[in-house]
């Protein structure tokens, strides 16, 4: 039988940050279930949902529990940036065969908000209230932060697809020391799968001093690997296939011992 593949996509994002790499592991075989966050299946010029504005990474969780518990199968869980963090707390709970946090937002007690950060989310953050308000980044900060190693006719293309995201959410990963539910919080000791922390060198949103400590909060599960020349969108960027074809070698490899 088929091993199963479930991918978690991250912020303002959607099933479709999955398009290559989900091809690539079915032709290897898997079985590639992508999942849509709750509110993130909008049209990108409506007007989004104002119940989005106030979901938490807790619901998120919840959503994707549910949708696991259905596959009748522990899958491999793969979650890129928020997606990342939302697979290390479904890992806890016991859901997954393995983990790849790709470019993964941190836990709580990890402290992520680096120069480059603050600058990512500046539009955001400088709107008050913006913690229980939907919210998306301007293009210029997509650009900058997220996009900046495709070429610009691709950027503008993914940005037009841009999801709004939770408000609430972004805040219990950036102030998670002022959530008093510590929504952001995964007890490390809980996470007993196999673990492939993957960073970007040139990532600006999710840098790689950030992802370093991730991979440390899980060791000795952990498996860390930094790609230079690769940032945030590296499911898109020029060298992608390196990324896949190392994660499926990872796989193979972790899946073999415990066969």
């Amino acid at each position: 039988m088929a091993e199963t593949i479930f991918m978690i996509h991250g912020m303002w994002g959607g099933p479709w940050n999955f398009d290559n790499f989900k091809g690539y592991f079915e032709r290897q075989g898997y079985r590639c279930v992508a999942a849509t966050l709750r509110y993130h299946d909008m049209d990108p010029k409506a007007a989004p949902d104002p119940r989005l504005g106030t979901t938490s990474l807790l619901d998120y969780a919840a959503d994707l529990e549910r949708e696991i518990r259905a596959l009748g199968t522990k899958p491999i869980v793969i979650g890129h940036s928020m997606g990342g963090l939302l697979a290390q707390m479904l890992g806890s709970r016991g859901l997954a065969k393995a983990l790849v946090l790709q470019t993964p937002a941190s836990p709580a007690g990890i402290i992520a908000l680096k120069p480059s950060v603050i600058r990512s989310f500046w539009s955001v953050q400088t709107k008050w209230a913006f913690w229980k308000k939907p919210m998306r980044q301007t293009f210029g900060e997509a650009a900058y932060s997220m996009l900046h190693l495709i070429p610009a006719d691709e950027q503008k293309r993914a940005y037009e697809r841009f999801a709004y995201e939770s408000g609430r959410a972004a805040c219990e990963i950036g102030y998670w020391f002022f959530d008093p539910r510590h929504a952001s919080r995964v007890d490390a000791s809980t996470v007993t799968c196999p673990v492939l922390v993957i960073a970007g060198a040139e990532d600006r949103i999710t840098p790689a001093s950030i992802v370093r400590q991730v991979a440390k909060k899980y060791e000795p599960v952990s498996t860390y690997k930094e790609f230079a020349g690769q940032a945030h969108w590296m499911m898109a960027e020029p060298g992608w296939q390196e990324v896949a074809q190392y994660q499926a070698a990872w796989l193979r490899q972790v899946l073999d011992k415990r066969a």
